[in-house]
């Protein structure tokens, strides 16, 4: 062969290997600036739910090591204090107050009030783009996995539709109205949900994690977001029957400490442990742990007490124990062992996951969201602000609006005005009401809340013309209520 000949032969195949070796390496960059998200979701998961925050009756190996991978929030909030609201922030971007989705779905209004109760939305405006809209956007496979809660309890004629399908994602399984498993074996087989097949023995949260697991298994080519809403650790407690012996023989091996503790609620934190466990494993056996974002947060406070690590109050209260929320994330570029007391609300989730995923934000979308990722990634901070609830219903409490800013917190109840307020850093118990020792500050912080109320066009409550003050609620129907 001419010896020009065999150079310009090798000429073309260095430029072809360069070509190539362009387009691989474009497509591997590509791929890797778009990581997968796995978002854990629990239901009524108190602040002190893992063994890592200390309990030595519940058992959460996995969800520890998660934690201990990551970086852990010590300030981290749910945007209300029951599950529609709270859910619905997650996927807006937006405050409860500014939707106006401020309660559970339906919520309920038996009973004839000093307060009446607004007409408030019972789903998520379709105009709005949701967190699974922009990421499906940008290429992004979307499945829910789990407890939806976020449509009206029935549909007439005509209805616009709100499943999970129909603002976003791509997949649902199991998500429907309710707010807890009805089906006929509640968490064992059958449990009538959408997509979800099952057998004699069968246990929800361990079927549920089945589709989670098959779905990283289909989409290891694929962009992700595997929104995984546990029902629970929701009511009715039921526990596999080996392990609620386990903790049943745990409580009695030491009665006087463990008295309290329930069996069969110690079953289900470990069936969801085992599911973060299988789900994380997955990841690992695919190749894909490396590349993919893990968030693990609750929907509100515990229904019990003891699981509020010794924080005020609980679901549906106004206080801490409602409120504050297990928050772990962990992913590429996040170091292991990270804590920050920066204080972050579930409206936050949002625009941090797209910040992530190095996507355009929309802060016209998530408009009460601000994305952490700097706390995550560059052991840097955001911008100091203030956080606010608004709860204007009955449910466990009187109606409420709070505000956090800095160390303070001030709680305003709607029925009557009182305020309680409470230096978070000194007393995070909150069993020290100093509103009366610092009127200033309690009043700047009405004022502030006030506004910001205006500010949204969160719904205000007004006096009920109905209400004649009783030793007991009325019903609307005239009867009282039973004890």
């Amino acid at each position: 062969m001419p010896l020009y000949i065999s150079k310009k032969r090798n000429l073309v195949l260095m430029i072809f290997g360069l070509i190539s070796t362009t387009f691989m390496i474009q497509t591997v960059s590509a791929k890797s600036s778009k990581p997968n998200f796995v978002f854990f979701l629990v239901d009524d998961f108190g602040w002190a739910s893992i063994s890592a925050m200390g309990d030595e009756f519940l058992e959460t190996p996995n969800i520890d090591k998660l934690a201990g991978s990551g970086m852990q929030f010590t300030n981290g909030y749910a945007a209300c204090t029951v599950c529609s609201p709270s859910r619905a922030a997650i996927l807006t971007g937006a405050y409860p107050g500014r939707t106006k989705l401020t309660d559970w779905i339906p919520g309920h209004n038996k009973f004839i009030r000093k307060l009446q109760i607004p007409d408030w939305q019972k789903y998520m405006d379709h105009e709005r783009i949701l967190l699974p809209e922009a990421l499906k956007e940008n290429g992004y496979r979307t499945n829910f996995i789990g407890k939806w809660h976020l449509m009206p309890k029935k549909y007439r004629a005509g209805d616009i539709k709100h499943y999970p399908e129909d603002h976003g994602f791509d997949i649902n399984i199991g998500g429907r109205e309710w707010g807890q498993p009805k089906g006929k074996g509640k968490y064992f087989h059958p449990f009538d949900m959408p997509n979800v097949s099952s057998k004699e023995g069968d246990y929800l949260t361990d079927r549920l994690t089945d589709y989670a697991v098959d779905i990283i298994e289909k989409n290891k080519e694929n962009p992700f977001l595997i929104y995984f809403s546990y029902y629970t650790v929701h009511t009715p407690i039921q526990g596999k029957a080996e392990l609620v012996k386990k903790y049943t023989e745990k409580k009695n091996g030491n009665v006087n400490k463990f008295k309290e503790y329930s069996p069969s609620y110690a079953a289900m934190v470990q069936s969801l442990d085992e599911s973060v466990g299988r789900v994380l494993a997955k990841l690992e056996e695919t190749g894909l742990r490396d590349n993919t974002y893990i968030f693990f947060t609750g929907d509100n406070g515990s229904g019990n007490n003891l699981y509020t690590g010794g924080l005020k109050g609980a679901k549906a209260k106004a206080h801490e124990g409602g409120t504050r929320e297990v928050y772990l994330i962990s992913g590429p570029g996040i170091k292991a062992g990270g804590k920050s007391d920066v204080p972050v609300i579930g409206t936050d989730f949002y625009p941090t996951m797209l910040d992530l995923a190095g996507l355009p934000l929309k802060p016209d979308q998530h408009q009460d969201g601000v994305s952490f990722k700097a706390i995550l990634t560059e052991g840097g901070s955001i911008k100091e602000r203030s956080l606010f609830w608004h709860y204007p219903h009955y449910h466990k409490t009187k109606p409420y609006g709070a505000i956090r800013s800095g160390d303070w917190k001030l709680i305003e109840f709607f029925e009557d005005g009182k305020l309680e307020l409470y230096n978070l850093k000194e007393d995070q118990g909150e069993q020290n009401n100093l509103a009366e020792s610092h009127p200033e500050k309690a009043t700047a912080l009405l004022k502030e809340m006030q506004q910001w109320r205006k500010d949204v066009g969160a719904q205000e409550m007004t006096l009920n013309p109905e209400y004649t003050p009783t030793a007991k609620p009325m019903l609307k129907n005239g009867k009282k209520k039973k004890k």
